[in-house]
């Protein structure tokens, strides 16, 4: 439902200024499943349905303002006890393109890599990657479409033709028309209701926090994958990966990634380690993200601006500390930002800070400790997390009290993956769970007890938390509405309301109070 829609139809849409809220829990539809089995990898979706080099798993990425990165694999995979990585040079990546359906008035070269995912255990297959290609548009006008189609016009391997449409210039009045947040996808049959619902709603642009294709879930033949993370392969000398599932996973996206930008931050599945120690091969060489260009240099973090919101995508696996270089990156790019001009600041990371399940719970304590200051020194709006699957919204909030000048933290790991729906609170009788559970794949436990307010001296609250304001174990995902330099409309979408049009299962307009809120002397970051 879009904007003008609401403002018409007489239903009243709270603001955070009506909060903090009571909070709100939705619990477990027990008609119906926690869970689906995965697609298979012969699936219509899945599978693959190009020859030889054309081009496949084409994906769009924002590289800035005029800027946009096409990505796409040619050539096959392989996989078994002996691979050989095929020659990135004997194909060409070009992206011929215009403003015209099939008249390209430019042409842009980019590069190419291969990856191999290695395991060298007997019994263990190895992979290694097509040619997968990027190539970056440059001097685009904002607000326009462009067509286009990529591949080797050598061979002769191009694609059929594409279209996409530019974001809006950075400008306190200019905004994209709907940005779609979802997390913890993976491919299975929730995960296409997601994301035919997603789809439907019509994006913009498209914000990945983390755990895309769950190909961790496999063991190296492949096989059914497993519903839980942690009871995956105990017999096993290292986590396995099956990476066809991360072909599959292309395949199944590009109707919507080969038009919409897709922006993705890593989460835990991605780690997937290899040989001598090797992680996160595959997420680093198959998306192109804006990290040289917005000063970081680490596909782990960076920035991006889309009409007058400037995002933050922050990395949970890699050093968050105050003397590292990614908080050293935060700070600087934190105090670069132009308020007049990008009047939204909306950060992302994969697992929450603010959490009410079981799991998870304070899993990720340190990385709060460390730079929750200063996202609240700097006035970030909206923080958006994944990792737990289901839906919480919070009141604002900052460093577990409630504040009107925090954040409004939600978190959207409901995308559909085969880990099931979270359905236990740390609150619920016998379900908190011991300060050494919920260990971080990174980082160290800092998990404390509440120092103040209703759960003082306690390490889980006996209700539901006065930070947490709604709470759903629902499948789904969220659009934000951008209206104005001080409203955003967010509405969050359960799965099985896909066809019903004006049913929604969250929704609150989000305000800003730059007036109110000049943190920046309440906190020494």
């Amino acid at each position: 439902m879009i904007i003008a829609d609401l403002l018409t139809s007489g239903d009243h849409i709270p603001t955070t200024l009506e909060g903090p809220f009571q909070p709100v829990t939705h619990s477990f539809d027990s008609r119906l499943r926690r869970g689906s089995d995965d697609l298979p990898m012969d699936h219509p979706r899945l599978r693959r349905n190009v020859t030889s080099f054309f081009p496949e798993q084409i994906s769009l990425a924002i590289s800035s303002p005029t800027s946009m990165w096409v990505s796409w694999i040619t050539g096959d995979s392989q996989i078994g006890s002996n691979v050989t990585p095929l020659d990135p040079s004997t194909v060409a990546s070009e992206v011929w393109y215009g403003k015209r359906s099939r008249k390209y008035s430019s042409v842009k070269s980019g590069f190419s890599t291969v990856y191999s995912q290695l395991y060298p255990f007997e019994g263990l297959l190895n992979y290694t990657s097509g040619i997968i290609h990027h190539v970056r548009l440059d001097d685009l006008e904002p607000g326009t479409k462009y067509y286009y189609k990529c591949g080797d016009s050598s061979f002769p391997a191009m694609s059929r033709e594409y279209v996409f449409e530019t974001l809006p210039l950075p400008g306190p009045k200019r905004y994209p028309r709907r940005i779609a947040v979802v997390g913890d996808l993976g491919l299975t049959s929730n995960t296409t209701t997601t994301i035919d619902h997603l789809i439907r709603n019509d994006p913009s642009m498209i914000l990945m926090v983390g755990d895309l294709s769950y190909a961790n879930q496999y063991r190296t033949t492949g096989g059914k994958g497993v519903p839980c993370f942690s009871c995956a392969f105990p017999d096993a000398p290292i986590r396995e990966t099956y990476q066809p599932r991360w072909d599959g996973w292309g395949r199944f996206m590009e109707p919507l990634t080969s038009r919409v930008p897709m922006m993705v931050i890593e989460g835990n599945h991605e780690i997937e380690p290899q040989v001598a120690g090797i992680t996160f091969k595959s997420y680093l060489t198959r998306f192109a993200v804006p990290s040289e260009e917005s000063g970081s240099k680490s596909n782990f973090y960076y920035s991006f601006d889309a009409g007058g919101v400037h995002f933050i995508m922050l990395g949970a696996y890699v050093d968050y500390n105050r003397t590292g270089a990614q908080y050293a990156w935060l700070k600087k790019d934190l105090h670069q930002v132009d308020r007049s001009v990008t009047p939204w600041l909306v950060a992302a990371w994969h697992p929450p800070w603010y959490n009410s399940y079981s799991s998870h719970y304070q899993e990720f304590e340190c990385m709060r400790q460390e730079m929750e200051a200063l996202l609240y020194q700097y006035g970030v709006d909206i923080v958006f997390s994944g990792h737990v699957h289901a839906y919480e919204r919070m009141n604002r909030v900052y460093n577990y009290t409630l504040d009107s000048c925090g954040p409004v933290y939600i978190t959207v790991g409901d995308g559909g993956n085969i880990e099931q729906v979270e359905v236990d609170h740390a609150d619920d009788p016998g379900k908190c769970p011991s300060a050494q559970d919920n260990i971080p794949e990174f980082g160290g436990l800092c998990h404390l007890n509440f120092s103040s307010g209703p759960a003082k001296g306690k390490f889980c609250w006996d209700q539901q938390p006065e930070w947490s304001a709604f709470r759903e174990s629902s499948f789904g995902h969220g659009i934000l509405e951008v209206v104005n330099s001080t409203y955003a409309l967010w509405t969050w979408h359960r799965n099985q309301d896909i066809y019903k049009r004006k049913s929604r299962g969250d929704q609150i307009y989000i305000v800003r109070q730059p007036h109110l809120c000049s943190t920046a002397s309440k906190v020494v970051a």
